[in-house]
Protein backbone atom coordinates (compact mmCIF):
# COMPACT_ATOMS: atom_id res chain seq x y z
CA UNK A 1 0.00 0.00 0.00
CA UNK A 2 0.95 3.34 -0.58
CA UNK A 3 1.97 5.78 1.94
CA UNK A 4 2.93 9.20 2.48
CA UNK A 5 5.10 10.82 5.10
CA UNK A 6 3.81 13.36 7.36
CA UNK A 7 5.88 15.61 9.87
CA UNK A 8 3.93 15.84 12.84
CA UNK A 9 4.96 18.64 15.23
CA UNK A 10 3.34 20.50 19.11
CA UNK A 11 3.28 23.72 18.87
CA UNK A 12 3.35 25.00 22.04
CA UNK A 13 1.54 28.53 21.19
CA UNK A 14 -1.03 26.59 19.71
CA UNK A 15 -1.60 24.08 21.68
CA UNK A 16 -2.34 21.47 19.23
CA UNK A 17 -0.31 19.05 16.80
CA UNK A 18 0.38 20.38 13.55
CA UNK A 19 0.34 17.95 10.71
CA UNK A 20 2.36 18.83 7.15
CA UNK A 21 2.97 16.17 4.12
CA UNK A 22 6.28 17.74 3.12
CA UNK A 23 5.69 15.46 -0.58
CA UNK A 24 2.30 16.90 -0.73
CA UNK A 25 2.10 20.92 -0.88
CA UNK A 26 -0.48 22.65 1.21
CA UNK A 27 -2.03 19.48 2.54
CA UNK A 28 -1.88 20.47 6.35
CA UNK A 29 -4.23 19.77 9.47
CA UNK A 30 -3.88 19.75 13.00
CA UNK A 31 -5.43 17.82 16.19
CA UNK A 32 -5.57 18.77 19.56
CA UNK A 33 -3.82 15.41 20.51
CA UNK A 34 -1.78 13.62 18.35
CA UNK A 35 -4.32 10.56 17.91
CA UNK A 36 -6.63 13.18 16.39
CA UNK A 37 -3.79 14.48 14.11
CA UNK A 38 -3.14 11.19 12.73
CA UNK A 39 -6.85 10.40 12.30
CA UNK A 40 -7.17 14.30 10.38
CA UNK A 41 -4.27 13.16 8.56
CA UNK A 42 -5.39 10.47 6.77
CA UNK A 43 -8.27 12.69 6.45
CA UNK A 44 -6.52 15.08 4.72
CA UNK A 45 -4.72 12.85 2.91
CA UNK A 46 -7.01 10.87 0.98
CA UNK A 47 -9.24 14.24 -0.20
CA UNK A 48 -5.97 15.97 -1.10
CA UNK A 49 -4.95 12.82 -3.64
CA UNK A 50 -9.05 12.74 -4.47
CA UNK A 51 -8.50 16.62 -5.35
CA UNK A 52 -5.59 16.55 -7.22
CA UNK A 53 -6.59 13.22 -9.17
CA UNK A 54 -9.73 14.81 -9.77
CA UNK A 55 -7.75 17.66 -11.34
CA UNK A 56 -5.77 15.28 -14.04
CA UNK A 57 -3.21 16.72 -12.24
CA UNK A 58 0.40 14.21 -11.31
CA UNK A 59 0.54 12.87 -8.23
CA UNK A 60 3.79 13.40 -6.59
CA UNK A 61 5.16 9.92 -5.37
CA UNK A 62 5.73 9.56 -1.83
CA UNK A 63 9.11 9.95 -0.73
CA UNK A 64 11.16 7.45 1.52
CA UNK A 65 11.70 10.86 4.48
CA UNK A 66 12.28 9.17 8.06
CA UNK A 67 13.25 10.42 11.02
CA UNK A 68 12.07 12.26 14.48
CA UNK A 69 8.47 13.36 14.15
CA UNK A 70 7.71 11.51 10.63
CA UNK A 71 4.66 9.20 10.53
CA UNK A 72 3.87 7.18 7.60
CA UNK A 73 0.26 7.86 6.68
CA UNK A 74 -1.73 5.50 4.55
CA UNK A 75 -5.24 6.72 2.47
CA UNK A 76 -8.33 4.65 2.66
CA UNK A 77 -7.72 1.28 0.94
CA UNK A 78 -9.73 2.15 -2.52
CA UNK A 79 -7.67 5.90 -2.73
CA UNK A 80 -4.55 4.07 -1.85
CA UNK A 81 -5.13 1.68 -4.70
CA UNK A 82 -6.43 3.81 -7.27
CA UNK A 83 -3.53 6.15 -7.23
CA UNK A 84 -0.79 3.05 -7.22
CA UNK A 85 -2.37 1.66 -10.10
CA UNK A 86 -2.61 4.60 -11.95
CA UNK A 87 1.20 5.23 -11.12
CA UNK A 88 2.24 1.57 -11.71
CA UNK A 89 0.36 2.04 -15.00
CA UNK A 90 2.37 5.18 -15.94
CA UNK A 91 5.50 3.33 -15.16
CA UNK A 92 5.02 1.01 -17.64
CA UNK A 93 3.73 3.85 -20.34
CA UNK A 94 0.68 2.46 -20.67
CA UNK A 95 -2.76 4.59 -21.34
CA UNK A 96 -5.51 3.16 -19.66
CA UNK A 97 -7.12 1.94 -22.94
CA UNK A 98 -4.26 -0.22 -23.59
CA UNK A 99 -4.47 -1.63 -20.22
CA UNK A 100 -7.75 -2.96 -20.13
CA UNK A 101 -6.96 -4.46 -23.70
CA UNK A 102 -4.41 -6.41 -21.79
CA UNK A 103 -7.01 -6.97 -18.58
CA UNK A 104 -9.61 -8.17 -21.34
CA UNK A 105 -11.98 -6.00 -19.45
CA UNK A 106 -14.12 -2.65 -20.89
CA UNK A 107 -11.99 0.45 -21.00
CA UNK A 108 -15.09 2.10 -18.77
CA UNK A 109 -14.66 -0.41 -16.11
CA UNK A 110 -10.52 0.31 -16.08
CA UNK A 111 -10.82 3.52 -15.75
CA UNK A 112 -13.30 2.87 -12.30
CA UNK A 113 -10.29 1.03 -11.26
CA UNK A 114 -8.13 4.35 -11.06
CA UNK A 115 -10.76 6.24 -10.13
CA UNK A 116 -10.49 7.14 -5.91
CA UNK A 117 -14.23 7.34 -5.35
CA UNK A 118 -15.14 4.39 -7.51
CA UNK A 119 -12.43 1.98 -7.09
CA UNK A 120 -13.24 -1.84 -6.21
CA UNK A 121 -11.79 -4.17 -8.48
CA UNK A 122 -12.68 -8.20 -8.25
CA UNK A 123 -10.33 -10.41 -7.00
CA UNK A 124 -10.28 -11.70 -10.84
CA UNK A 125 -9.28 -8.32 -12.06
CA UNK A 126 -6.55 -8.20 -9.07
CA UNK A 127 -4.81 -11.24 -10.16
CA UNK A 128 -4.91 -9.68 -13.70
CA UNK A 129 -3.75 -6.70 -13.00
CA UNK A 130 -0.82 -8.27 -10.85
CA UNK A 131 -0.11 -10.33 -14.12
CA UNK A 132 -0.06 -7.22 -16.61
CA UNK A 133 1.71 -5.29 -14.01
CA UNK A 134 4.23 -7.99 -13.19
CA UNK A 135 3.97 -6.19 -9.58
CA UNK A 136 1.96 -7.68 -6.35
CA UNK A 137 -0.82 -5.63 -5.40
CA UNK A 138 -0.32 -4.63 -1.80
CA UNK A 139 -3.80 -3.19 -0.03
CA UNK A 140 -3.00 -2.53 3.37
Amino acid sequence: MITYPAKITYSKKDKAFDVEFPDLKGCLTYGDTLEKALAYAKDALNGYLESIDLRALDIPAPSRLSGKNIYQIAPDTSVGFAIWLKMARKKKHLTQKQIAGLLHIPYQNYQNFENPRKSNPTLKNLVKIQSVLQQKVLLG
